[in-house]
């Protein structure tokens, strides 16, 4: 962490907005939950509002003034916005191109008619991983479902064969690679170095993705043997197209922002001199806004202009992408108002001194929060955002290898076992035509393998880095 982070971070802590004492803190802390909890599951309400009134009531019960909790919370709601919001917007319209320009198609298709037999599991894992990186979950599921039911009717596999290791390269993506919005909010809240956690989270998520893909799904297609259902099967995204672009451009496309982050992190390590004009030119072209900024703009010529979009086509396409995200930016700004209440209040103060006197490592104690939040919320961005707030004066002490490890650890545990109160669960359910008994033995058993693997692989890694 850099001394400006750490200076940031112990202004954001210095001035508390209460003098409650740890345990009215603590009470505090559960009942803001509590309420956002209650609210999303009982009452059914939006988690932008949700987390507004649980903001609001944790400053209430940790005896803040109301005046100084909207000052907190609002603050706290904008700089996370600003720090990520045009982000996942710059995700979104990538995301849109891929999949109406037929790119995503392309690459399914390509990958999939070099992959048969034993080797089927494997190909859609890597597809679902690829498509995964610049898509959000949700759409990815969208994307795919179609892909997932062709294969195993046409092919006669086993669904949960099939489908299980798709599922996983989404979730393992959403959960621990940037720029999904999850782990950016906790890069910017925890201030950690985005390449560097990029590259880490590449490390735990291939072997995490393996093992509750193709691994898993041999079991999951004994507990679980059902049918593809015919009715879900619906028409591809791109067959109005005349031409789609070609495989080498759209995944070049789709991997230029990862690749500019990475480059940044490794200039970063082997130069370490911010003045070098070498370091200066990588650490703009490398920075998140810039990389996928570049990839929209390339992506508008080797994914629309491919595709034979006019220039018409590729507006509406970048508008049609960001009127879904609204509901994403809304919850992801509350869950960045909620985490400053939380510093404001005292709180991440709080749990720093408390757990000087614990045994538990600050990653498990990380993790720990984030599937607590999970299990209470079903949102692993909710538990993403919460979890972070609550924990990022950890990072203050920590080199900037274990903070892109707390982000890992948190991202980790905020997949841990999805069930009936987590809008991914009835996603995959009514897609795949399970029962809800049956996408417990499939889905979120997946979820909690995926969760427990790479929160294992991260704490690992703290040992030897």
């Amino acid at each position: 962490m850099t001394r400006l982070s750490v200076e940031k971070l112990a202004a954001d802590t210095v001035e508390p907005i209460t003098s409650a004492g740890h345990a009215q803190l603590g009470i505090a802390v559960l009942a803001g939950i509590a309420v956002i909890v209650l609210l999303i599951t009982k009452f059914k309400l939006h988690a932008f509002l949700a987390l507004t009134i649980g903001s609001l009531a944790l400053g209430a019960f940790a005896g803040a003034p109301l005046d100084k909790t909207i000052v907190s919370f609002t603050a706290g709601l904008g700089s996370t916005v600003a720090g990520v919001g045009v982000l996942i917007a710059l995700g979104a319209i990538l995301g849109k191109l891929l999949a109406d320009s037929g790119g995503a198609d392309q690459i399914v298709d390509t990958i999939l008619a070099k992959a048969g037999g034993r080797a089927m599991p494997w190909a859609m894992v890597l597809i679902a991983s690829v498509i995964g990186l610049p898509l959000f979950f949700e759409v990815g599921i969208v994307l795919l479902i179609p892909v997932v039911l062709m294969v195993a009717k046409r092919g006669n596999y086993s669904l949960m064969r099939i489908g299980i290791p798709a599922l996983a390269g989404l979730s393992v993506m959403h959960g621990l690679i940037p720029p999904h919005p999850g782990p950016l909010v906790a890069i910017d809240a925890v201030k950690a170095n985005l390449g560097l956690t990029l590259a880490l989270g590449v490390l735990v998520a291939i072997p995490t993705v393996i093992i509750a893909g193709p691994v898993f799904s041999k079991y999951a297609a004994r507990w679980v043997d059902v049918p593809a259902p015919d009715r879900m099967i619906p028409t591809r995204a791109s067959e109005d197209l005349d031409k789609r672009p070609g495989f080498g451009a759209t995944l070049a496309t789709m991997l230029l922002p990862v690749v500019l982050m990475l480059a940044k992190a490794l200039v970063d390590i082997i130069v370490d001199d911010p003045t070098h004009q070498v370091q200066r030119v990588f650490d703009v072209i490398g920075a998140p806004l810039i990389a996928l900024l570049a990839a929209v703009i390339v992506g508008m010529f080797t994914l629309g202009r491919a595709a034979g979009f006019t220039k018409e086509r590729l507006s509406t396409t970048v508008e049609k992408s960001l009127a879904p995200i609204a509901g994403i930016l809304l919850i992801v700004g509350a869950g960045g108002g909620f985490k400053q209440t939380l510093i404001d209040s005292g709180v991440g103060q709080m749990i720093l001194e408390i757990s000087k006197d614990w045994s538990i490592p600050a990653l498990l104690l990380a993790w720990l929060i984030a599937v607590a939040i999970r299990l209470a919320t079903g949102s692993a961005t909710v538990a993403t955002i919460s979890a972070a707030g609550l924990v990022a004066p950890l990072a203050a002490d920590m080199s900037t290898a274990h903070t892109s490890l707390l982000v890992l650890a948190i991202g980790a545990g905020s997949l841990f076992f999805s069930h009936v109160n987590d809008a991914g669960f009835w996603l995959v359910k009514e897609y795949f035509g399970l029962s809800v008994g049956q996408t417990v033995k499939t889905w979120s058993i997946m979820e909690t393998i995926i969760s427990v693997v790479a929160g294992g692989l991260v704490l690992l890694l703290s040992l030897v880095i």
